[in-house]
């Protein structure tokens, strides 16, 4: 029963939190941020994805941090790029196999690689066994699929295993 009226209640919890953050603290604030996060779970709670879950979160807080410094150390590689002569740039297109499955998975690896700096995912082929991804700079196309599928595939199959 609890399940039906509260079916995503980490979610109603964190709107509730942000609706409060964003306008404020009073009685009608409350009241309305409560009407939301109860609402706008149980109107979109029959379009979630329930194939992909989490199964290993400590290997995702791992995941996120390894992100986390990944999107450092490619800010100051790209910035070092950018500001030498743009002649020794190589941009260009990958077609980076995928092994991986399901749409959110599928999803976190897309944003993930968009997230690092000189690297951008472009599209999913039809069947979604490709990635398309834009670099900045490619010495070795072999090098990046690899360095992909070791510090980003790899984990995110074992994090939705």
């Amino acid at each position: 029963m609890m399940a039906r009226l509260l079916p995503m209640p980490l979610h109603s919890g964190l709107l509730l939190v942000v609706w409060l953050l964003l306008n404020g603290f009073s009685a009608g604030q409350l009241l309305l941020g409560s009407i939301l996060a109860l609402a706008i779970p149980l109107i979109t709670a029959p379009f979630a994805d329930r194939q992909s879950r989490v199964v290993k979160p400590v290997a995702m807080v791992v995941y996120v941090l390894r992100l986390l410094i990944d999107i450092f150390v490619s800010n100051i590689e790209v910035a070092s790029r950018v500001l030498r002569s743009n002649s020794h740039l190589k941009p260009g297109f990958i077609a980076y196999p995928l092994q991986l499955t399901g749409d959110y998975p599928l999803t976190v690896l897309a944003s993930t690689i968009s997230l690092t700096p000189g690297t951008v995912s472009v599209d999913f082929s039809e069947d979604k066994q490709w990635l398309y991804i834009h670099a900045l700079h490619i010495d070795s196309e072999q090098e990046i699929i690899d360095s992909i599928r070791n510090r980003y595939e790899l984990p995110l199959k074992e994090i939705f295993s």
